[in-house]
Order: structure tokens, then sequence, then C-alpha cells
């Protein structure tokens, strides 16, 4: 067959370890990708070219020499700019970075090294990965593939993105309140956050702190089953890693939604407020699904705690990580991420408390809703993409929204449950843009969310 920069990962993975196309051809096809879109879309940063041709030369070279090799070996990957990669610049969207180069991989990065990719570069973020809207004052905004005056998403815009144009076969991110999710679902391609401790992180500054995971992004479930495989699994820096290996992940993943118990809330039972647009789509899934086999209900868990919880135990995170920072750089911030960080300094202990609790609760009704169900289906954004020159949507359906955050929250409301969550592209608004439903399941069962998602994808296939 003839490779592409759309085949998938798993085909180009395959042709270079049986030396159908060389890591340097392949190399070129994606460098040839882009220089035709990034300068339009920016979504790869500090992109390294010669570096990247080095990668190349030696993994042909391990090849020639018949050296075991990784599942990913040979395939261009471009780190997202919050994640520690040794030797490479860092800059974490953020102009107080701008020149950091860390001496140590951070545990995914390691792994993914690990697995044999060929590293060219960094893929865009929101300062310090906050916000669902990349861009920063270094490099600028990231723009959709789809529709270039739109935006990307976010905090893995410029992953999602790059995905999406070709430009690279996989792509890492991480998600706090819908960081993999919201992109996935306004770029077109596949975003899971894992379900707490299936994807250990190491270094933390607070290893028992688990609001944001690290994930996979990839165009399709296959894919991102083959890369989940790579970077999941127990490591013993990280204690609160589930057990499962990382090999329990990978492909193939097929499944089936005849005799599920589904529930499919496009607006969660009142609890969201989402465009109209966005929720028609949504709901033809219920459609989808019913003629798949599955037992569709409106059914939804009440999750009216999780607003406080994620607010909460974000804006205590956020001090805890940037407190310091900012009391010496007052100037060094973007206002809305500024304010965030300043909202944690008035928190007590019994707020942090509270919200523990909270979550607690959260966990427990979840796995009371996933007795009587084996799936959740609702929006993994509330909107579709808007446009790139604002920092955030300011309203929904004619309604204000408070915040910044207001918009994100049919991610963070799962976030605080612990569950896993997948976005998968399902359909378009009337304009075009890409919308994608997410899938929740109960905390663990990441293998069965993936089945679901491919049987799922399957059905809305052209």
């Amino acid at each position: 067959m003839t490779l592409t920069a759309e085949s998938t990962a798993r085909e180009q993975a395959a042709a270079v370890r049986r030396t159908e196309i060389s890591a340097r051809e392949l190399l070129d096809l994606h460098l040839a990708r882009i220089a035709e879109r990034n300068p339009e879309l920016n979504a790869i940063v500090s992109l390294d070219e010669e570096r990247a041709r080095e990668g190349a030369a030696h993994a042909d070279e391990r090849l020639a020499r018949g050296d075991e090799v990784g599942p990913l070996h040979g395939l261009p990957f471009a780190f997202k700019d919050t994640h520690a990669v040794a030797g490479w610049r860092t800059t974490f969207g953020s102009p107080l970075f701008k020149d950091f180069v860390p001496e140590q991989d951070e545990l995914l990065v390691e792994r993914i090294r690990a697995a044999g990719v060929v590293v060219i570069g960094r893929t865009n973020v929101p300062e310090f990965a906050a916000g669902s809207h990349t861009f920063n004052t270094i490099f600028g905004t990231t723009l959709n593939p789809v529709d270039p005056t739109r935006s990307a998403g976010g905090s893995s815009g410029g992953a999602a993105c790059a995905l999406a144009a070709g430009m690279v076969p996989l792509a890492d991110g991480s998600d706090m309140g819908g960081s993999l999710r919201n992109p996935a679902s306004f770029c077109g391609v596949v975003g899971l956050r894992p379900s707490l401790g299936r994807v250990p992180q190491w270094p933390l500054y607070n290893q028992w702190e688990t609001t944001s995971v690290g994930g996979p992004l990839a165009r399709n479930v296959g894919d991102l089953a083959l890369l989940l495989s790579v970077i999941a699994g127990p490591d013993p820096r990280a204690p609160q890693a589930l057990g499962d290996p990382g090999v329990v992940f990978a492909p193939p993943v097929s499944g089936s939604l005849a005799g599920l118990r589904v529930a499919v809330a496009p607006d969660l039972g009142g609890q969201l407020e989402v465009d109209a647009e966005v929720a028609t789509v949504v709901g033809r899934s219920a459609d989808v699904l019913a003629g798949a086999g599955a037992t569709v209900s409106s059914a939804y868990p009440t999750l009216t705690e999780a607003d406080d919880t994620f607010r909460t135990l974000r804006a205590w995170h956020f001090q805890a990580m940037f407190g310091a920072l900012l009391a010496e750089h007052p100037d060094a911030f973007k206002s809305s991420l500024a304010d965030n960080i300043r909202a944690g300094e008035h928190l007590t202990g019994a707020d942090v408390a509270r919200a523990y609790r909270q979550r607690t609760s959260l966990s427990e009704r979840m796995r009371e809703f996933f007795a009587d169900h084996d799936l959740l289906v609702l929006p993994a954004a509330q909107v579709p993409p808007f446009p790139a020159d604002q920092e955030f949507p300011t309203e929904i359906n004619g309604r204000a929204l408070d915040t910044y955050l207001d918009w994100m929250r049919a991610c963070y409301l799962i976030t605080v449950t612990g569950c896993p969550a997948i976005s998968v592209p399902f359909g378009r608004t009337p304009d075009g843009l890409p919308v994608g439903v997410q899938l929740v399941a109960p905390h663990g069962a990441d293998r069965f969310l993936l089945e679901v998602a491919a049987a799922l994808e399957a059905e809305v296939a052209p």
C-alpha cells in the first residue's frame, strides 16, 4: 500500500518495521505536511528538523542491525509543550520559561521515547495549559484545521490540530478540565481522559493530587489504543498507578453496542447549558446507539457539587504550583490565569476538605449510576469551535457566562468523578464544524470504553 500522512499510525509503524518505508522517508512525508499546513495553523512549535533527521537515521540504523524495536518505532512525534523532554526546549506556553531546557524526561515522555518515536518538536499550548483555547505570547494562536478562523481548543490544541492536519500520526496530551477531550471534539479526532491512575505521572509537585491526568490523542480509536498501551501501566515512582500493564489496551480493538444500557444526556438533565447545534448532534447518538442494539434511556447522574469541587481543587492546585511564581512576576501571567491562582490564596483547609469529601461522594454516585447503566453519553464540548480571536466563549444560546471556565463544564464535571471519558468524532454543525460525543464509563473500565468507542466509530464511519 502507498502510505500517506493520513495513513493510520499502526500502518505507518508496521511499514517501518517491515522496511517498506524508512524512518527517514516517513519523516520527510510528515515534514512536507508540516511545511504545507503549519505556517497557517501554528500547531507544532520548537521544530528541529536537523535533530529529527538524526533521530530518523538512528531509527533506520537500529532496524538494519536487527535490534528489537518498540511499537512506535520510527513514528515522527511532537510532545505537548507542557511535558518535560530532556534536551528539548519546554516553555509551558509561558514567557518565564521561553528558554527552558529540561535535563530529565517526565515518565510519559520516557515511555513514548522508549517505544521508538522520532522526536521532531513540541505542540503548542495555552499558558501553563490553563484554558481550552491554545494561545500564548511566545508562539501565538493555534488555529482549527477544519476552519482556520476558529479555535483548535485546548490545552492540547496544538496536538489535536497537528493530528487532524496529518502533521503527526499520534499525539500526547494531558487533561484537567477537558484538555484532551475538548480539542479532540473541536478538531475531529479522538481524545481519551483515562481513569485516575491509568497513566501514571512523574515527577509531580504532589503525587497525591489527581485532578490532571496524561492521555493519548489519535485520529481513530485503534491508534489511540496503541498509544495508550505505551503510556499506561504501573511504575514504582507513581504510588497511585493502577496495576494493569499497558499491553492490555493494545489493538486490535473491536466491540459491540448490542445489549448495552446507554444513558444519553445532551445537557445532563439541565445541568449544562449546551449550544443548540451541539445538542442536536449529540442527541442523534441515541438513534445510532439504539439502531445498533443498545437500550437507550435519558437517565443521568446528578453532579451538582462537581462544579464547586472542581473549581476549588483547581484553584488550590494552581496556587500551589504557581503562587510563588506569580508573586515574583505579577505581570507575566494572563489575567484569567492570575485570577484563578489568586483565588487559591483564600482557600482554607476546610474548603479543600469539603472538595475532597464531595469528590468522594461523586465517585460513589457514579459507581451507583453505572450499576444500572453501562455508558453515559454527553457532549465533549458545550459549544462548537468558536472564533480564534476570542479568549473564550462569553455566552451560550444567548445566555451570558460568568467565567472563562463555564463553557467547559461538560468535561470538568466528569473530571472530578475519576471516571474515564473519551471524545469520539460524531457529526458536524450546519457550518461544517466538528462535534464530538463524550463517552463515560466506570472507573477502571478503560478497555471497555475503547471497545465501545470503536463500535460507535464504526457505526458513523463514512
